[in-house]
């Protein structure tokens, strides 16, 4: 008796001291290969229902590792998983954690998800965040639903609904046949429109947030407008009056531009080649236009005019040589001389109507500047 005793406790010595905690420290028969180097990975989770220690690690239904413990988040409502994973194996850094079910009333194993473009690889330490782990749902509550559908639910009004497509369907086969191309060619143009879709939804989504950022200065736009309606409704019939007077102005111009269209065109047809010299000029009529009010001087000498009086400075240059050489510059001469032309032809002096009278002999000379004069003696 004392030696079976004396047996037993170092037995139990060694079980204390290894931390054994039960049949969940054993590895599962026919378990997955964790290899040399395997890595840990930390899966938040929800609902893990009746998850347990040991239970597989799969990826594409390949048993990969294995769950080491389950235990409760600080929050006291997230489960943390906590995984094994054989070293070997690559799984990209944006994997998601789903827990599956082998078979109706198999076991729960946690299935790890690569994205369709996953990058990166996930590392000893890293943590699967609860957005991304899901559970698949049990048989209790499908057939919980399929029992509330049955029993308490629109069986009835789902027949109902079965029987009057039917009778619309029927007789109008080819109709609904070209409606639902009509769908895969309108399906088929929103998929190639799909990068500038979400192009223009990620332009409203940044317009929301700039209209959210300035939602006190939309609120107090908004507590404003109201006085301004309000005015708006006392002048109501002056507006009102004011748009018939437009009306019946709009009404003669019309008129006037159809009786005037001719001469209209044309004025407008003759002011192209006027408008095409300034639009020509480009930047010098501006320049030109501020020069005019302060001409013959530069703009700059409107900063001289202080009150009622004009300070200056006025510098002549009187370089005879220069002006010298810029007259004899040009071709032409400094005085035009007009060309040689033809003497007038002598214009013939007319016939006197009256005969000539006849020198007197031994006339004097009052005689003389009497004919002269139209006179006589």
């Amino acid at each position: 008796m004392n030696r079976r005793v004396w047996t037993l406790l170092p037995l139990t010595a060694l079980l204390a001291g290894c931390g054994y905690s039960g049949l969940y420290d054993t590895p599962l028969p026919g378990g997955a290969d964790l290899g040399d180097h395997p890595y840990r990975v930390t899966a938040e989770f929800a609902d893990v229902l009746d998850l347990v220690p040991q239970a597989s690690v799969k990826v594409n239904d390949v048993p990969v590792g294995r769950v080491e413990r389950i235990e409760l988040a600080a929050d006291n409502k997230t489960a943390l998983v906590h995984l094994a994973v054989n070293g070997s194996v690559a799984v990209p850094a944006e994997a998601r954690a789903e827990l599956g079910q082998s078979s109706l009333l198999g076991e729960k194993y946690v299935q790890l998800v690569a994205p369709p473009n996953g990058t990166g690889r996930l590392a000893d330490g890293a943590v699967i965040s609860k957005e991304r782990t899901n559970r698949s749902p049990e048989i209790e509550e499908v057939l919980g639903a399929l029992s509330l559908l049955l029993n308490g639910g629109n069986l009835g009004q789902l027949q109902s609904i079965v029987r009057e497509l039917n009778s619309a369907m029927t007789g109008n086969e080819a109709q609904i046949r070209s409606f639902l191309s009509s769908v895969d060619s309108v399906v088929g143009t929103l998929d190639g429109q799909r990068d500038r879709i979400v192009k223009a939804i990620d332009a409203i989504n940044r317009l929301s947030a700039a209209v959210a950022a300035q939602r006190d200065d939309l609120a107090t736009a908004l507590d404003h407008l109201a006085p301004g309606l309000q005015v708006i409704t006392q002048q109501r019939d002056q507006l009102t009056s004011m748009l018939r007077s437009l009306d019946a102005l709009s009404t003669v111009a019309v008129d006037t531009v159809h009786k005037t269209r001719a001469d209209l065109v044309a004025d407008l047809q003759q002011l192209a080649p006027i408008l095409g010299k300034l639009a020509e000029t480009g930047a010098k009529l501006p320049i030109a236009v501020q020069y005019l009010a302060t001409y013959p001087f530069t703009d700059y000498a409107a900063n001289a005019i202080k009150g009622d009086y004009f300070n200056s400075d006025i510098r002549f240059d009187l370089d005879l040589s220069g002006l010298v050489r810029a007259l004899t510059a040009g071709n032409q001469p400094l005085i035009q001389v007009p060309s040689p032309v033809s003497p007038p032809k002598p214009v013939p002096l007319p016939l006197p109507s009256q005969p000539v009278p006849q020198r007197k002999p031994g006339g004097t000379l009052l005689d003389l500047l009497g004919s002269l004069l139209g006179g006589g003696r």
